[in-house]
């Protein structure tokens, strides 16, 4: 009897772990393969698959786009300065440990392998197919918005 109790507190305590990091159904229209749209010249640039881990969501580049200044695209990211100089892009946690806060993910982080700086983020949904990703230092008003789009 002490062996089936055991191995029953043990399977409770790991279904309620499995549980604890889930994410609420909300949440999981954010997941999936966007397209990161430029804010600067509305080119596509690149696909990044946004996945759970552990009750956290990051995204990972998937697929780098031919755009009008790299007419023939490469995942080696040649231009980004200090460690991801040289890198495979599809190497770079893009973004990191955002959690979800009510009505959008918040408290994770964006990385700008360009100029090797990390910046606060969050992430709101617009519809299905519009994911408003901020970039921000400090407080939201200074930051930068992109628009991206669901990859079809």
């Amino acid at each position: 009897m002490p062996r089936f109790s055991a191995f029953l507190l043990l399977f409770l305590a790991l279904a309620s772990g499995v549980a604890a990091q889930s994410l609420p159904a909300a949440a999981r229209g954010y997941l999936g393969d966007w397209t990161i749209v430029s804010d600067e010249t509305g080119e596509a640039q690149a696909v990044v698959r946004i996945s759970e881990v552990d009750g956290k969501v990051e995204g990972r580049i998937v697929r780098v786009l031919p755009t009008e200044e790299y007419p023939t695209p490469n995942f080696t990211c040649e231009d980004c300065k200090g460690q991801y100089n040289g890198m495979d892009l599809r190497r770079i946690r893009l973004i990191r440990d955002m959690e979800w806060q009510g009505d959008e993910f918040a408290g994770g982080r964006i990385v700008d392998p360009e100029n090797d700086k990390s910046y606060r983020a969050t992430m709101q949904l617009e519809g299905r197919d519009r994911l408003r990703v901020r970039g921000f230092i400090g407080i939201r008003a200074l930051g930068r918005t992109q628009v991206w789009r669901r990859a079809r």
